[in-house]
């Protein structure tokens, strides 16, 4: 399945390339042109005649990047992207691109102080344990700069859902690859970017680049549908379909473009909802303020436990996400661009 390979191959920010390439290898005979610039976006250009419509789905996942080694053969690190240390310690990793196993330790809490027993574990008092018994043996597996990320397996749960690691964002690049898979009448750029998850540093310059009329992000959002969380806190409920942004810290997007995908949606019979958040941010932070301003909007995936070692998403979500992605290019196609 697309999405268990994108979600199981690993990709922080600034190291995504085994996802550019599993994406490039998909894509290229779909399209009639594959490139990468220099930070390593990777444009997948379908050409037509028709207004010119970029697509951003990012390629990075949260994870960490090792800082140092210790004379004990532990590893230093730091995090990638925001992720909460309560939920850290013991979660199994993989370390770099040969996937050295490892696991996040800690002072056991039977030696800890009452008083550090009561707060979560700072982020520089935890380390990578690879098994290596003095530093020596552990600079043969690992080097500074490598990577690290969770290993949780891609896996069917429950009814409806899938769980696994990296849903923010492989979500969105699953959906662009198939939406590549159909004709439209459009000048159509599916952009993977990378290094969403430390400033949304790719999409600007990608953006800049395209210089397209129109953009959509296609994301992974989160959802707080959870025991102990009343309905009107939840940012958004896994199972009630796509969600779209009306407004987060790095964006207010497109009205009309927003429109749009609602009625869209709607004639479709597609369930959507709004995301009831004005935390985080995505990419369309940055596209939105490229050259003269382009309209900008954002379709999501709800995830439980986002930023984590395990998220949670619903099938039937992601399908009605995949069939509102090719709705919203065919009204383009029928309708113009939203105004």
């Amino acid at each position: 399945m697309l999405l268990e390979r994108l979600c199981q191959t690993p990709g922080v920010p600034g190291r995504e390339d085994a996802v550019r390439d599993l994406i490039r290898a998909e894509v290229t005979a779909l399209v009639d042109e594959v490139y990468t610039d220099a930070l390593g976006n990777l444009f997948a250009h379908k050409k037509g005649s028709g207004p010119k419509v970029m697509l951003a789905a990012h390629m990075d996942e949260v994870g960490f990047i090792i800082t140092s080694i210790e004379d004990n053969g532990s590893l230093g690190f730091k995090s990638l992207g925001g992720i909460d240390p309560r939920v850290m310690v013991a979660k199994s990793v993989a370390v770099g691109a040969k996937g050295i196993p490892g696991v996040i330790g800690a002072k056991p809490i039977h030696l800890q102080e009452p008083a550090e027993r009561k707060k979560p574990i700072p982020l520089d008092q935890m380390y990578i344990d690879i098994g290596a018994k003095d530093k020596d043996q552990a600079k043969e597996l690992v080097k500074l700069g490598d990577f690290a990320v969770f290993t949780t397996k891609f896996a069917e749960i429950g009814d409806d859902c899938w769980k696994g690691k990296a849903f923010d964002d492989r979500v969105g690049c699953a959906i662009m690859i198939e939406a590549l898979r159909e004709n439209y009448d459009l000048d159509l750029y599916a952009v993977f970017t990378v290094q969403e998850e430390v400033g949304l540093r790719g999409a600007g310059v990608a953006a800049y680049a395209v210089n397209p009329d129109v953009a959509l992000v296609v994301e992974g959002t989160t959802a707080s549908d959870v025991a102990g969380i009343p309905p009107h806190k939840h940012a958004t409920t896994v199972g009630d379909g796509p969600a779209l942004t009306m407004i987060d810290r790095s964006a207010i997007p497109s009205q009309a473009v927003v429109e749009r995908l609602w009625q869209v949606a709607k004639q479709s019979g597609i369930k959507c909802q709004h995301r009831r958040s004005t935390a985080g941010g995505t990419d369309a932070g940055k596209i939105l303020l490229s050259r003269e301003g382009i309209p900008t909007a954002v379709a999501a995936l709800p995830c439980r436990y986002i930023h984590s070692p395990a998220l949670v998403v619903s099938k039937s979500d992601y399908q009605a996400l995949q069939s509102l992605v090719v709705g919203f290019l065919r009204s383009i196609e029928d309708e113009g661009i939203p105004e």
